[in-house]
């Protein structure tokens, strides 16, 4: 487990869960992956890098192993049924689909792309993937689980998705009105969604705040203190936090809860 993974409250709540992540292989969803093996969830993992894949299949071998390891490029939208296809064929019992992939235009060469591209890549990785595998594997799961929810009157399936806290309140400049509307989008169908997958399947939203993660680390001493000075725990959020955020969602300890944009970002503040 890496270091800052929490322990989940109960070792093995999610034991019996099958569990796909994409965007897997790195950052929140690395982290995401690893709390849900150790709460007992069998994980698959999904990426585009076939070492990174490998990498964190090896670290979820000492958690009870990997269910599986799915390579896909989200922004390729013919490959979005393509996955759908081949996680439901190789994994039959799936019943947990955690949407973590996005596109990072804040750091590296795009953090230089223009306005335009940079909305093209976000539309296409974060709001087109996520609606998409999100209907895909929701539909599966609404026609697998049926006679389960039927028998129990409890929702078997469970999808959640990744907002942003900002988008409902609003953030000055290029990266705050990017984000504003593409996460703001994904948090508007998430609420949808599940209305259109309810009772079977339970879907929710996860808001994060100022959370450390690549662009995190090496932002400027200005965003280093915003970041703290706009939560009311006065610190940064990590990948961890969100980790246990997600191990809570997905677990029968939140079978009453679905259609929800739930924020995690420290009692974010306007200071």
């Amino acid at each position: 487990m890496s270091a800052g993974t929490p322990m989940a409250p109960h070792p093995q709540v999610l034991a019996g869960r099958t569990t796909l992540i994409t965007g897997a292989t790195h950052g929140i969803g690395r982290e995401v992956a690893l709390a849900l093996a150790a709460a007992g969830a069998r994980v698959a993992i999904h990426g585009r890098s076939a070492a990174a894949a490998d990498d964190l299949a090896g670290e979820l071998a000492g958690l009870g192993g990997c269910a599986g390891r799915f390579l896909a490029d989200l922004g390729e939208h013919s490959s979005l049924p393509r996955l759908v296809d081949d996680v439901t064929a190789a994994l039959p019992d799936l019943d947990t689909v955690v949407l973590i992939a996005g596109a990072d235009v804040l750091t590296g060469a795009a953090a230089a792309w223009s306005f335009e591209r940079k909305l093209d890549e976000l539309l296409r990785v974060d709001v087109t993937s996520t609606l998409i595998l999100a209907r895909g594997f929701g539909a599966w799961m609404k026609a697998r689980w049926l006679d389960e929810q039927v028998a129990t009157g409890k929702a078997r399936g469970t999808i959640v998705t990744i907002g942003w806290d900002q988008a409902e309140t609003g953030m000055e400049g290029d990266s705050g009105e990017l984000f504003a509307a593409t996460k703001g989008a994904v948090m508007a169908f998430t609420r949808s969604v599940a209305r259109s997958l309810a009772p079977v399947v339970r879907v929710n939203c996860v808001a994060p705040g100022w959370i450390r993660t690549k662009w995190g680390e090496g932002a400027s001493e200005v965003w280093q203190k915003r970041a703290v000075r706009e939560s009311i725990l006065r610190r940064w959020g990590e990948p961890a936090d969100i980790a246990a955020a997600v191990a809570w969602i997905v677990s029968p300890d939140a079978a009453f809860v679905t259609g929800q944009v739930i924020p995690v970002n420290g009692g974010f503040r306007r200071a």
